[in-house]
C-alpha cells in the first residue's frame, strides 16, 4: 500500500527556504507512530533536510537523479516505479516528500494521511499538489483538534482514501 503523508497549511504550503513551514508536536508524534516500522520514500531534498540523516526504525529510499549518489542509512533509486520494484507487495510504504514526489504519488497511492493546519504561514515556497478536485479521494476519517501549549495552530488529522468509484 502506497500512502502519502503530509503536513500542510490552510493554502496548501508545506515548506519554506527546504524546511517544514509548521512543527507541531502532534503533527510530529503521529508521524512517527504511523511510519515505524514501514518504509519511508523521499526526495533527495527532503533527505537532506532531515536533521539526523536515516529516519530511524524505518526502511528508507531515496530518490534522486544523481546516479552515483548514495546516502548514509538508504537505499538510492531513480524514480518511484524504480523503487517500488524493490519493495515487498504487502510492503507499507509512506512518500514523505517533497512536492514532486508528491505530485507523482498522488497518480498511485491509495492513502493520503494529511495532517490541515488551520493557519495560513508568512512565508513559503513549497506547496502540495492540489488533490481535492480528484473525486477518487474520499475524506474516510477525520480528527479535529485546538491549540494548546505546545501546538499553536488549531490542527485536524484526515485521511483520504482513493475509491474506484467516482460519482
Amino acid at each position: 500500500m502506497i500512502s502519502i503523508i503530509v503536513a500542510v497549511a490552510e493554502n496548501g504550503a508545506i515548506g519554506y527556504k527546504g524546511d517544514l513551514v509548521y512543527h507541531l508536536p502532534a503533527d510530529m508524534k503521529r508521524f512517527k507512530a504511523l511510519t515505524t516500522g514501514n518504509t519511508v520514500l523521499m526526495g533527495r531534498k527532503t533527505f537532506e533536510s532531515l536533521p539526523k540523516g536515516a529516519l530511524p526504525n524505518r526502511r528508507n529510499i531515496v530518490l534522486t537523479r544523481q546516479p552515483d549518489a548514495s546516502f548514509p542509512g538508504t537505499e538510492v533509486f531513480g524514480s518511484i516505479a524504480q523503487a517500488l520494484e524493490h519493495c515487498a507487495p504487502d510492503e507499507k510504504v509512506y512518500v514523505i516528500g517533497g512536492a514532486e514526489i508528491y505530485r507523482q504519488a498522488l497518480e498511485i497511492a491509495s492513502e493520503l494521511e494529511l495532517t490541515l493546519v488551520h493557519d495560513i504561514p508568512e512565508n513559503a515556497d513549497t506547496f502540495f499538489p492540489d488533490f481535492i478536485h480528484d473525486r477518487s479521494w474520499r475524506l474516510v476519517a477525520r480528527e479535529d483538534h485546538e491549540p494548546d501549549e505546545k501546538n499553536p495552530h488549531a490542527y485536524s488529522f484526515l485521511t483520504y482514501r482513493k475509491s474506484d468509484i467516482i460519482i
